[in-house]
């Protein structure tokens, strides 16, 4: 495995988001452990546990490797790193017996993962088709998009990136007959010239590369299979916060705090957000923020 280097500090420059949103309606206290599901490079963790002075039982959890190597300094203070996916990491964490005062999940890509050609997430920076959050798995977004046949790569570029299913399919089937591809440029012009209609702000590529790194990391299926398993590791008055930054995630955080709220006596959580708090209202000055949505419960 190749080792990414990045520029120092590069990690400083990823903003939390939505941290004071976030701060006040988890209101960590005094002494409360923490759980980090997706620790990234400690923006949260920190200012929460700055509040809490509780190391020694909190957790940080993540599946990048260069994340976690970043996070040396809560590792001395006691803060145990788990290098996992969410969903592992979650199941061990019950096995174990663990419970939390706080747990939080950001399902963002962080900053540097974006920023750096290497990863292979974004088409801005010219890099390898990669986009695995865990550089341990097999699956790349270049074995992805040059083994998929058409009609699946149609449906994942449709169902995880939201683009109109006549354009995925022309993108789909543009993909099948250029291929193979190996870096994010390529691809992304390849798009472009197989896109119909003007585009300004957004582009074209955004929604295909959206799907492909959803597909990649498996992030629905990650999200759905751990959101059951949150109560078990809350504490009685224990707060969740999630954050999602698209409609796919939010739809599917919404739906299983909907079905806590219907659940009658058997509710394990109370849904502290009838609404969800967005980063466009509650969190301006940070560019990333603007599409986040943060929703909230208490274990009953």
């Amino acid at each position: 495995m190749s080792e990414i280097v990045h520029p120092p500090h590069l990690y400083d420059l990823h903003i939390p988001v939505l941290l004071d949103a976030t701060l006040e309606l988890l209101d960590p206290q005094k002494n409360e452990s923490y759980l980090d599901l997706t620790a990234g490079y400690g923006g949260h963790g920190r200012a929460f546990l700055e509040r809490t002075g509780d190391y020694s039982h909190s957790t940080f959890v993540d599946r990048d490797d260069y994340a976690l190597a970043q996070l040396g300094e809560f590792e001395r203070k006691g803060v145990q790193l788990v290098h996992a996916d969410f969903v592992s990491a979650a199941t061990q964490l019950i096995e174990e017996g663990r419970t939390y005062s706080l747990i939080l999940i950001d399902l963002g890509v962080s900053s540097p993962q974006l920023d750096q050609g290497e990863r292979g997430f974004s088409f801005k920076n010219s890099g390898p088709l990669d986009m695995r959050m865990d550089r341990r798995q097999h699956l790349t977004a270049a074995k992805l998009v040059n083994t998929t046949t058409v009609d699946d790569l149609t449906r994942i570029i449709r169902d995880y990136g939201e683009e109109a299913p006549g354009q995925a399919k022309r993108i789909a089937t543009a993909i099948v007959k250029a291929r193979p591809f190996t870096t994010t440029e390529d691809l992304a012009e390849l798009i472009k010239q197989n896109t119909r209609g003007k585009w300004s702000k957004i582009h074209p590529a955004t929604r295909t590369f959206q799907a492909l790194r959803i597909a990649v990391n498996q992030e629905l299926q990650q999200i759905e299979d751990v959101l059951p398993l949150l109560p078990k590791l809350l504490k009685p008055g224990g707060r969740v916060g999630v954050i999602s930054f698209h409609s796919l995630e939010d739809r599917l955080v919404k739906r299983y705090f909907a079905e806590q709220t219907n659940a009658g006596f058997e509710a394990e959580l109370k849904v502290l957000t009838k609404k969800p708090l967005d980063g466009a209202t509650y969190d301006v000055h940070n560019p990333r923020s603007r599409s986040a949505k943060l929703r909230v419960a208490v274990k009953i």
